[in-house]
C-alpha cells in the first residue's frame, strides 16, 4: 500500500511536493526549521487540504474518504499533543478506539497492548497532570497505536524521550513497519534518520531537496546544500554519527 503526495501546493508552506511512501518501512521527513515538515505530515494525514495537488492512499484520494475510515487507516500524532481533560492514561489510550465499532473485549485488548508497547503499565491509572513530559508523550503515542492504523504519522515523537525510551520506541516502530505498516516520522536528528529509516524525504523552504535511501538523501553534498554545514559521516551502517 502506498501513501502519495502528488504536486502539493500550500501557499507559503509547500511548493510542488511529490513523494511516494511505501508501507513496510520507516520514512523520515527531515529539513531545517520552517522547511514544511509538519505541514507535509499533516497533509499526508488529510488534516490540511492543499490548494492544488492530491494526497492518495492506495490510489484513493484522502479527500474522498469518510473521516472515520481515514482515522482507522491513518494514525496521526502532532508535535504538541494537547488534551483538554485531565484523563487517566488508560482512558486517553482508549480514545484511540473511537474510529472502530469493536467489542469491549477487542477494544480492551488493543488498549492493553498499546500501553504495554509504550511501557506504561505502572502509569495506566494515573492522570495526565501527574506525568512528566516524556511520560505524556508516550501516552499520546499509545493512543495512536491503540487505533491499530495501517499508517502511523508522528511529528517529532522522540523529542521528549530519554535515550533508553528513544531507542525502545524506534525499534518498536521499525518492528511495526516490518509487519507491513507504514511509519512516517518528522525528525531533526539526522543520525537517527540515517541509521533507522528506510527512506528519507528532505525538505528545504517548502520544496523537496532530496529523497531516497538514507545514504543518498543525506549525503555530504545534500547536507552542505540544505543545512549549509560542512559535515561528514563516521562509523558503520546502522551506527553512523555526523561529524561537523
Amino acid at each position: 500500500m502506498m501513501l502519495e503526495a502528488l504536486g502539493l501546493n500550500i501557499p507559503h508552506r509547500l511548493q510542488g511536493v511529490t513523494a511516494q511512501l511505501r508501507a513496510g518501512g520507516v520514512t523520515a521527513i527531515v529539513g531545517p526549521n520552517g522547511a514544511g515538515k509538519s505541514t507535509l505530515l499533516a497533509a499526508l494525514a488529510g488534516l490540511i487540504e492543499p490548494a492544488t495537488g492530491t494526497v492518495t492512499l492506495a490510489s484513493q484520494p484522502l479527500a474522498q474518504m469518510l473521516p472515520q475510515e481515514r482515522a482507522r487507516r491513518i494514525g496521526y500524532l502532532p508535535q504538541s499533543g494537547e488534551v483538554a481533560w485531565n484523563l487517566s492514561v488508560r482512558t486517553l489510550v482508549g480514545l484511540g478506539r473511537l474510529p472502530h465499532r469493536a467489542s469491549p473485549a477487542e477494544d480492551g485488548e488493543a488498549v492493553a497492548q498499546a500501553i504495554a508497547t509504550m511501557q506504561l503499565e505502572p502509569l495506566a491509572e494515573r492522570s495526565l497532570s501527574t506525568l512528566s513530559g516524556g511520560e505524556r508523550a508516550r501516552a499520546l503515542l499509545a493512543r495512536v497505536l491503540a487505533t491499530k492504523p495501517r499508517w502511523i504519522l508522528a511529528d517529532e515523537p522522540l523529542a521528549a524521550l530519554d535515550l533508553a525510551h528513544q531507542q525502545a520506541l524506534i525499534q518498536r516502530l521499525r518492528g511495526l513497519a516490518e509487519e507491513g505498516r507504514g511509519v512516517v516520522l518528522v525528525v531533526h536528528d539526522l543520525a537517527l534518520a540515517m541509521n533507522h529509516a528506510h527512506h528519507v524525504v528532505v525538505l528545504d523552504r517548502g520544496r523537496i531537496a532530496a529523497q531516497g535511501k538514507p545514504r543518498d538523501a543525506l549525503s555530504q553534498e545534500v547536507i552542505a546544500r540544505v543545512w549549509n554545514l560542512d559535515a561528514r559521516w563516521l562509523g558503520e551502517p546502522g551506527h553512523m554519527a555526523l561529524a561537523m
